[in-house]
C-alpha cells in the first residue's frame, strides 16, 4: 500500500527512459504540491481545529448525560476514519466549503440544544408522565388559577370589556331616565327654593342666608350650588330660572354617583352583575327619580359620601386616598348632618383594610383628622360670630335664646325633636314612599337583613356583605327612630337599598353544580333571570316604573316620562301673573319656590318673602309686617303651603298670616290633577 491517500490507478504504458524519468519526476513534484496543500488546508475528516473542538466541547457538555453515554458508545466518524474512506485530493475545495457550513450547522445546533436545555430545567416536570431514554419530559403547561377577590386585601377582579360595556349602558340609562322632562317633572317645592335662595344669597350678598341664619343645615350645599352658579352665563338663568339651573347640576351629580355606585358594588361584591343590578335600580326606580331630580343637599351629601367610600376601596390603601376618603366624608357631614349615620360602617371599612399593615397607625389617624377639618372649619366660624353656644349656657327648648343664635342649641333641639312613628297610616311610609316604588323598599329591606346575616356569619370572607349591610341599616334606622322626617329624607337610603339587592341576587344565581351541563345553564340563568325580571318591572303598570295606571284606570307612560304633563309650567303662569298684575313694592307672603324668580329677576319684588321667615325672622315679622295681617298685601299659596302653614302654627306663630288669608279675595287660580295654585288679594 502507498503512503499516497489517493487510490490506485491502472499502470501507464510503457514509455522512453528519458521521457521516463522526467515523467517520473513531474509526477512525484505534483504528487509533493497535492500533498502540501491537503496538508495547508483544514479537513473535517483528519483534525479539527482547536476552536472547533472548544466549541463541540462544551456543547457535548451542555447536553444531558444520557445523549453524552450515548454519544460514547456510538462509533464516531470525527474520530477515526478508514483510509478507503479518504477524500480524494480533488475534492479539496468542495470539501472546503462543506467544512465551513458543518461548522455553521454545528453551533447552531448547540445554541438551540442549549435553549431547549434551561427551558426543560425551568418547565415543571410531570411526574406522573413515563420518561423516555435519551429524551427530557414534555412541558407541563401552566395551571389556571381561579381570580382571587378580597375586599380586605384590595384583590378586585378586573372591570374586563363586558364591565366596560355594563358601566357605559349605565350612565346612558341615568342620562335618559333623570335628564328627560327633567324642568317639568316634578314641581318645584319648597326645599328647592330655600337652597337656591341661600345660593343667591352667597353669590350676590356674600352671606350664608338672605335673613338670619341659624344654623338648621350645614352650610356647604348652597355654597356648592353658587360655586355651580357663579361660572355660569347667565348664572341663575342660564336653564330658564334658578331651580332649572340646580336642577341640571343635580343631572351631573347623578351621573357621577351613577359611576361610584357602580364600582363600590363591583368591588365590595367581585360581580359585574351585582353592580348592573344596583345601577339599574339606581337610575329607573320611580322613587330615585323623584327626588334625585330635584335640588336637595341630600343628593349633593350621596355624591361625597360615594366618594369617600370609592377612596376607601381602592386596591392600595395609601396616604393619598386615606386623606381623600377622609376629606370626602367630612364635606358630606358640613353638607348634610345626616351622613353621621354612615360613619360607624366607613371605620370599620378602614380599619380592615388598614389592619397589619406598616403604616396601619399613621392611617388610622390620618383619616379622623381629614375628616374632622372641614367639621372644624364650620364650628371655627360659628366660634369666631360667637354663635357657637347659647346665652348663658342655656339649653331650654321651652325657652329658646332671643339674643343670637347658636350651632350647639340648634343641633340640641334638633335631637329632641319628635314626630311619631313611620309605620302608622298616615306616616310617609304609607302615603308618599311605598306608593311611589315598594318593591325596591321591600326587596332593600330584605335584602339588607340577608347581607346582615351573611357578613355576621363569616366577617372575614363577606365583609362586602358586612359592609353594605350596615350601611343601609345605620340610615334606615335613622328614618325609623320617631324625629321629625320628611319625605325626601328617604334619598341617602335608595342607593344602599340598590347595591344590597345587587349583591344578595348575584349570590342567589352564584353556586356551584357538579356537571357542565347545569354549571352552563346557571351562567346563563344569572343574566336571563335579572333581565326578565327587569322587563317585568318597565313594562308592569303595578310597578309604576315606565307605564301605570291613571286615575280614570288607562294605561298610560308615568309621570317622570310623560311630556304632556307640565307641572312647572303651571308656577311659571303664576309667576307670570304677578308680574303683570301685582306691583313691584307690594308686601307678599308667599311660598320659598318663588323667591328666585321674584328677587333675581327684573322687575325686583325685594318685600316678597316665605311664610316660614315672616313668622320667624325678627327683621321681617317685626319691621316689616309688624305681625299685622292689615299690612299684607298678596298671598300667593303653592301646592301644600296652607298645610304646612298650619303644621308651623303649633305655637300661633302664623294666626296673623292666616288671618289676613280669610280677609282675602281669590284673583288667580290653577289645577292640574291634585295639584292646586292659587293667588289672594287681601282686602
Amino acid at each position: 500500500m502507498s503512503d499516497n491517500p489517493t487510490p490506485p490507478r491502472p499502470a501507464p504504458e510503457p514509455t522512453p527512459v528519458a521521457a521516463q524519468d522526467q515523467s517520473t519526476r513531474r509526477d512525484k513534484q505534483t504528487r509533493q504540491d497535492r500533498q502540501d496543500r491537503q496538508d495547508r488546508q483544514p479537513s473535517r475528516d483528519r483534525q479539527t481545529p482547536p476552536d472547533r473542538q472548544t466549541q463541540d466541547r462544551q456543547t457535548q457538555d451542555r447536553q444531558p448525560s444520557r445523549d453524552r453515554q450515548t454519544q460514547d458508545r456510538q462509533p464516531s466518524r470525527d474520530r477515526q476514519t478508514p483510509p478507503d474512506r479518504q477524500t480524494p485530493p480533488d475534492k479539496s475545495a468542495a470539501q472546503g466549503k462543506n467544512a465551513a457550513r458543518d461548522r455553521s450547522a454545528t453551533k447552531d445546533k448547540g445554541a438551540a440544544q442549549d435553549k431547549g436545555a434551561r427551558q426543560d430545567r425551568s418547565a415543571p416536570r410531570d411526574k406522573s408522565a413515563p420518561r423516555d431514554r435519551g429524551a427530557e419530559p414534555p412541558a407541563r403547561p401552566p395551571r389556571r388559577r381561579r381570580p382571587r377577590f378580597s375586599v380586605e386585601r384590595g384583590w378586585f377582579p378586573p372591570l374586563g370589556s363586558k364591565g366596560k360595556v355594563a358601566l357605559v349602558v349605565s350612565v346612558l340609562t341615568g342620562l335618559l331616565t333623570h335628564g328627560y322632562h327633567l324642568f317639568r317633572y316634578p314641581l318645584y317645592l319648597t326645599d328647592e327654593g330655600i337652597y337656591m335662595q341661600r345660593a343667591w344669597s352667597v353669590l350676590r350678598e356674600t352671606s350664608l342666608s338672605p335673613y338670619t341664619y341659624d344654623y338648621d343645615h350645614a352650610p356647604l350645599g348652597w355654597i356648592t350650588l353658587a360655586g355651580w352658579v357663579f361660572p355660569l352665563p347667565k348664572q341663575f338663568e342660564t336653564f330658564g330660572n334658578a331651580i332649572n339651573t340646580g336642577r341640571f347640576l343635580m343631572l351631573l351629580v347623578h351621573l357621577v354617583s351613577v359611576y361610584l355606585l357602580f364600582e363600590i358594588t363591583r368591588r365590595l361584591s367581585g360581580s359585574v352583575l351585582a353592580a348592573t343590578i344596583a345601577a339599574f335600580l339606581f337610575n329607573v326606580s320611580p322613587i330615585a327619580v323623584y327626588f334625585q331630580r330635584q335640588v336637595l343637599l341630600d343628593n349633593l351629601m350621596i355624591l361625597w359620601l360615594l366618594l369617600s367610600l370609592f377612596l376607601l376601596l381602592r386596591r392600595e390603601v395609601t396616604i393619598r386616598s386615606v386623606f381623600g376618603g377622609g376629606m370626602a366624608l367630612g364635606i358630606a357631614l358640613i353638607t348634610k348632618e345626616n351622613a353621621i349615620f354612615f360613619v360607624p360602617s366607613f371605620m370599620y371599612l378602614l380599619y380592615r383594610r388598614v389592619k397589619g399593615s406598616a403604616s396601619h397607625r399613621f392611617t388610622s389617624t390620618l383619616w379622623p383628622f381629614a375628616a374632622f377639618a372641614p367639621i372644624g372649619a364650620y364650628v371655627t366660624y360659628a366660634l369666631l360670630k360667637n354663635e357657637l353656644l347659647p346665652s348663658g349656657f342655656d339649653f331650654d327648648l321651652n325657652n329658646p335664646p332671643a339674643d343670637h343664635v347658636s350651632l350647639l342649641y340648634t343641633l340640641w333641639w334638633q335631637l329632641n325633636r319628635s314626630q311619631g312613628t313611620l309605620f302608622s297610616h298616615t306616616g310617609l311610609l304609607q302615603t308618599s314612599w311605598l306608593v311611589r316604588d315598594k318593591y325596591l323598599l321591600i326587596a332593600g329591606v330584605c335584602a339588607m337583613l340577608i347581607s346582615l346575616w351573611i357578613g355576621m356569619h363569616d366577617r372575614k370572607r363577606n365583609l362586602g356583605f358586612l359592609i353594605s349591610g350596615t350601611l343601609a341599616f345605620g340610615y334606615a334606622f335613622y328614618l325609623v327612630r320617631g324625629s321629625v322626617v320628611l319625605d325626601f329624607y328617604v334619598t341617602p337610603l335608595i342607593p344602599m337599598l340598590a347595591i344590597n339587592v345587587g349583591m344578595v341576587i348575584d349570590r342567589m344565581l352564584t353556586g356551584s353544580f357538579a356537571n357542565r351541563f347545569m354549571r352552563g345553564a346557571h351562567s346563563m340563568t344569572r343574566v336571563a333571570l335579572p333581565s326578565f325580571v327587569a322587563l317585568l318591572l318597565l313594562a308592569s303598570p303595578a310597578s309604576g316604573y315606565l307605564v301605570h295606571t291613571n286615575t280614570e284606570g288607562h294605561t298610560q307612560i308615568a309621570d317622570q316620562y310623560q311630556s304632556k304633563i307640565n307641572l312647572t309650567g303651571m308656577q311659571h303662569a303664576q309667576i307670570a301673573w304677578v308680574r303683570k298684575h301685582v306691583p313691584p313694592n307690594s308686601r307678599i307672603i308667599m311660598d320659598d319656590d318663588l323667591w328666585g324668580d321674584l328677587h333675581d329677576v327684573r322687575p325686583f319684588y325685594p318685600y316678597a318673602h316665605s311664610h316660614w321667615n315672616a313668622s320667624s325672622d325678627p327683621d321681617v315679622r317685626d319691621k316689616l309686617f309688624r305681625k299685622k295681617w292689615q299690612n299684607v298685601d298678596y298671598i300667593i299659596m303653592s301646592n301644600k303651603m296652607r298645610k304646612s302653614m298650619d303644621t308651623n302654627n303649633s305655637d300661633g306663630r302664623e294666626n296673623w298670616i292666616l288671618q289676613a288669608l280669610r280677609n282675602s279675595t281669590r284673583v288667580w287660580s290653577q289645577t292640574q290633577g291634585n295639584i292646586k295654585l292659587e293667588i289672594y288679594r287681601v282686602q
